[in-house]
């Protein structure tokens, strides 16, 4: 049973690495905000991480309509 634990975490911290690093790099250095795969992995983050990914984009792509979930409802702004 201790080892099927084990194994199970490993799995768990290894896809939260995994899917943490892809979501970072959208965020902190990708070419462009509208990447499907990051803006999925940013729907999925919990709010805070969200709400700050979707500022650090607002901040290194000003001018730019932003990607869904981190627009307002009418699609146009920023939130």
């Amino acid at each position: 049973m201790q080892k099927l634990l084990k194994v199970l975490i490993v799995f768990v911290v290894a896809g939260t690495v995994m899917f943490g690093t892809r979501w970072y790099m959208y965020v902190a250095q990708g070419e462009s905000p509208y990447d499907e795969v990051g803006i999925a992995l940013n729907g999925y983050a919990p709010g805070p991480l969200r709400s700050w990914g979707c500022h650090k984009m607002q901040s290194r792509f000003p001018g730019q309509l932003p990607p869904y979930g981190c627009a307002t409802p009418d699609g146009r702004d920023w939130l």
